[in-house]
């Protein structure tokens, strides 16, 4: 093996750790919640903030790459998030776990746009690019989908008597492999000087908190006015930093967005599909949590086994995705609001037709949206679609978490099926998108076989 492909399992254990660590806290949480006397504001926090504080510093971070070295920053998230998972599995308190979680997402933020500056410097060539990026994309999807199943058989292990804390110490020994490899293996490269639009990210991060936060704190504390504040200022925030994005661009100066990305043909609404798919999988995972161990009375090992069904199905059909991941998907949502209540074994079923979907639909989509941006702004649209994915996440997994406790008056039945429902209408967003890609395929595909014939 060269030293170039020698390198890529580092970059692949940054991307899956930073990814699993988004879900696996999932089939930890009721446990989190016996431990710690965790809230309902504080568990959905302790799964938003990792997500938010990912989101939000993503953009920044692929500036820092550019201005100190990527390979320096990603050694500095790994060492960040090696400390902060520490921190996690250490927490005395709420407070204090959440306060780890939004550190291990500052880090992950740090390492994402440099695993994907690294792969672009270390793999030119068309054939080994496209083998790359697609062990990335399954890096990526497996991880996701595979939180809950390792979560659960951590928690069900509980090695040395660390029951959930396994789950964040565990990444201790792996991330210290990876960060004595990272000067052997991955390329030195030296910084270029630009500007580093602090007001922008401050902007874009106040947005996303001011979505997240209310969303996370507001049932539980009653809807306080500030709450709806938040929300109203969402908005203009974000516009604020658009119209900021724009005026450093007129002026010659280096804005954290290249908003010229969002004029390429179909990329707007392809992160648009990006974010309900990750939305749908960060909310299912969270329903899926709480309804299997404290609903039907599971144990943690238990729990893990129904959620393998998803693992499994997603992995036979990645290995061959295709234009029918969308209907698969909605189609598995349906099956698994049906199975509410019928059993962990029907449940299991429904999981694997969802499963698969997920499969078919990952890969080709993340492509495709990727593929929609010219060479020159390809940095930019990974900074933005990796942003997308994190604060999908979040979202999804903030909304139908929010439904959920909501309907958990009329039991964990009716609260299940309500959050699977937001998700069915977020993968009908995404069945929508595969669509009319599919129409807008087939119309250029016509006016090429006309073009020919004249």
């Amino acid at each position: 093996m060269s030293a170039r492909w020698a390198a890529l399992p580092v970059l692949l254990v940054a991307v899956f750790v930073t990814t699993l660590d988004f879900y696996v806290a999932n089939l930890a949480v009721p446990s989190i919640r016996a431990d710690l006397n965790a809230g309902d504001a504080a568990v959905q926090l302790v799964i938003a903030g990792y997500g938010l504080a990912y989101a939000a510093g993503l953009i920044v971070s692929g500036r820092l790459g550019d201005l100190l070295g990527h390979r320096r920053v990603f050694a500095a998230g790994l060492a960040l998030f090696t400390l902060t998972s520490a921190g996690c599995g250490l927490a005395t308190g709420p407070a204090m776990l959440v306060t780890a979680r939004i550190g291990q997402g500052i880090a992950a933020a740090l390492l994402a746009p440099q695993v994907l500056a690294l792969i672009g410097q270390l793999y030119q060539g068309d054939g080994d690019r496209a083998r790359a990026f697609g062990w990335y994309g399954s890096a990526v999807g497996l991880a996701g989908l595979s939180g809950q199943v390792i979560g659960g058989l951590v928690v069900a292990a509980n090695p040395m008597g660390l029951g959930w804390r396994a789950c964040f110490l565990v990444n201790l020994p792996i991330c210290l492999t990876a960060l004595a490899l990272t000067r052997r293996l991955l390329p030195r490269a030296a910084g270029t000087r630009r500007d580093l639009d602090l007001g922008g990210a401050a902007l874009v991060a106040a947005g996303l908190v001011a979505v997240v936060l209310p969303l996370a704190e507001g049932r539980e504390r009653g809807w306080p006015g500030w709450t709806w504040a938040c929300l109203a200022a969402a908005p203009l925030l974000l516009g604020a930093f658009v119209r900021r994005q724009r005026r450093l661009a007129v002026e010659g100066r280096a804005p954290l967005l290249d908003l010229a990305v969002f004029r390429e043909r179909g990329f707007a609404w392809g992160l648009v599909a990006v974010g309900l798919l990750f939305g749908t999988s960060a909310g299912l995972s969270f329903v899926l949590a709480l309804y299997l161990q404290d609903g039907l009375g599971l144990t943690p090992l238990a729990a893990a086994a129904v959620c393998t069904a998803l693992n499994a199905g997603f992995f036979a059909a990645s290995l061959r995705p295709g234009r029918f991941g969308a209907p698969v998907l909605v189609v598995g949502l349906v099956l698994v609001h049906q199975a509410i209540g019928s059993g962990p074994l029907l449940v299991g079923l429904a999981l694997l037709v969802t499963g698969a979907g997920m499969g078919l639909l990952m890969s080709p989509l993340l492509s495709s949206v990727l593929a929609s941006v010219r060479p020159e702004r390809s940095a930019a649209a990974a900074g933005v679609l990796g942003t997308v994915q994190e604060a999908g996440g979040v979202l999804g997994g903030t909304v139908t978490g929010a439904v959920f406790f909501a309907t958990l008056d009329g039991g964990w039945e009716a609260a299940a099926r309500a959050g699977i429902m937001v998700l069915i209408v977020a993968s009908l967003g995404v069945l929508a998108h595969a669509a009319a890609c599919r129409s807008g395929t087939a119309r250029a595909a016509e006016r090429e076989t006309r073009g020919s014939f004249t």
